[in-house]
């Protein structure tokens, strides 16, 4: 699929002769409509060969990102076809864009690999089932949070009912097809029917307010881990922010374009973007990582629609991270004393995708009677990556059991984070090695203070 600028070949007296154009005089580069001229970027330093994860396990220069830069940059040229063994390669990536982060040219790697994965998608969407399991998970629950409540409905009757128990220790759940018995165990446990309930549209502002603020409350993050959503508003509002939680809301599209979805990451992202302007907020406040890091990117996801570009660029500009709206002053007081040892582990996207390193630890620094010892490896990625544990289970278990290593080796009672995905990953390997190590989001040990 060549992307280049058609050239009329030059007449000989053998006749017509082709001939290949030089790079300067080739088109824009693109790969099913995304830009890839980000990979001219890229000077083949190797800066980042030490910080991919994937790399370090595999030592293989097409599993290195400046390697996938190569062949993201083949395909869009039309120089090699997309083979098995190059798909095996753009999909080992996690897509943690910790490459981003000590890349000296400023290569956009997190918006290559997307591109490469809508390209992927659009030529091998696989077999029926793998089509109708994708068009199940994104088309149909995801973006709808009614269908998806009865789905987590049925989950939560399967934890709570005992039978999931009787499967797991009867050993029946190896029986089940391809990799969905390395799947179950990351089911994580859902909380009850309170938890799940949507939040009150309007939590308001304790003391002097400060802003209003609209919370995503997320897909996954609302019926999973609704208890968060929770201590997020509580925590926002003792710290002088309204918060709005739109009911317009669903899912932001972020696990849509990891995986390839583009189409229906370009509809949800218009979906969230008219769900918030409605209401009117100054700020979008993301309590998930790579919800906040896709939602900054919005102004590049709709860069080619003249209808929504500016719109999109003007709501990517208000999107923060909680840490980092909670870090714009000093947290209000009074904060109870937490007589814990904890240890703190970055999301992948709030620290390479958002470049958010020092709130989160600026915050824990202001609870009382909190001691935080440091992680070796807390940038690295955990293994989850949004649905990586999923589709790559064998690299997702290699990173797993180092993170786990690392956690325990600091002595820590819990490990904090910030995203649903981090959580589940981590909390499934210490329960794998029998830790006692609680897993916790941010916002719950903030919360726990105020409390």
């Amino acid at each position: 699929m060549a992307h280049g600028t058609a050239l009329e070949p030059p007449q000989g007296a053998g006749g017509p002769t082709a001939r290949v154009p030089a790079p300067w005089e080739m088109g824009p580069l693109a790969l099913h409509g995304h830009d890839v001229d980000g990979v001219n970027r890229c000077v083949h330093c190797g800066l980042c060969l030490a910080s991919c994860p994937t790399f370090s396990l595999l030592g293989t220069e097409m599993d290195s990102p400046r390697g996938r830069i190569v062949l993201i940059k083949s395909l869009a040229e039309g120089r090699i076809e997309l083979s098995d063994s190059t798909r095996a390669h753009l999909d080992l990536c996690l897509g943690c864009r910790a490459c981003e982060t000590v890349c000296p040219s400023g290569v956009p790697y997190g918006q290559l690999i997307e591109a490469a994965r809508a390209e992927i998608e659009r030529r091998h969407p696989g077999g029926p089932v793998r089509r109708l399991f994708r068009w199940l998970n994104f088309a149909v629950l995801l973006p709808h949070p009614r269908l998806l409540g009865l789905a987590a409905t049925g989950l939560r009757c399967y934890q709570v009912s005992g039978l999931q128990r009787v499967l797991r220790a009867s050993g029946l759940l190896r029986l089940l097809p391809g990799p969905l018995a390395a799947w179950e165990p990351l089911l994580p446990r859902l909380p009850p029917a309170a938890a799940r309930a949507p939040l009150p549209e309007v939590t308001h502002a304790e003391g002097q307010r400060r802003a209003r603020v609209g919370l995503l409350t997320g897909c996954i993050q609302q019926v999973a881990f609704g208890t968060q959503n929770r201590a997020t508003a509580r925590v926002l509002a003792r710290n002088g922010a309204e918060v709005l939680a739109p009911r317009a809301q669903s899912c932001c599209g972020a696990l849509h374009a990891h995986a390839g979805e583009d189409g229906l990451a370009r509809d949800l992202a218009r979906r969230t973007i008219e769900a918030f302007e409605a209401a009117g907020v100054d700020q979008v406040i993301a309590n998930t990582s790579g919800c906040g890091a896709h939602m900054k990117s919005y102004g590049m996801l709709l860069a080619s629609d003249p209808a929504w570009r500016a719109r999109a660029a003007r709501f990517a500009a208000r999107v923060r991270d909680v840490s980092e709206f909670l870090c714009q002053e000093p947290l209000r007081g009074p904060l109870q004393p937490v007589a814990r040892t904890v240890t703190y582990h970055d999301p992948c996207h709030v620290i390479h995708g958002q470049k958010i390193r020092k709130e989160p630890r600026a915050l824990l620094a202001q609870i009382p009677g909190l001691r935080v010892v440091e992680l070796s490896e807390a940038d690295w990625c955990c293994g989850s990556a949004g649905t990586y544990n999923l589709t790559q289970p064998e690299m997702a278990q290699r990173l797993q059991e180092r993170k786990i290593a690392h956690i325990r080796a600091t002595g820590a009672e819990a490990v904090v984070t910030a995203n649903p995905g981090c959580i589940i990953q981590i909390a499934q390997g210490l329960q794998a090695t029998g830790a006692p190590t609680r897993v916790m989001h941010i916002v719950e040990l903030l919360d726990e203070a105020y409390r």
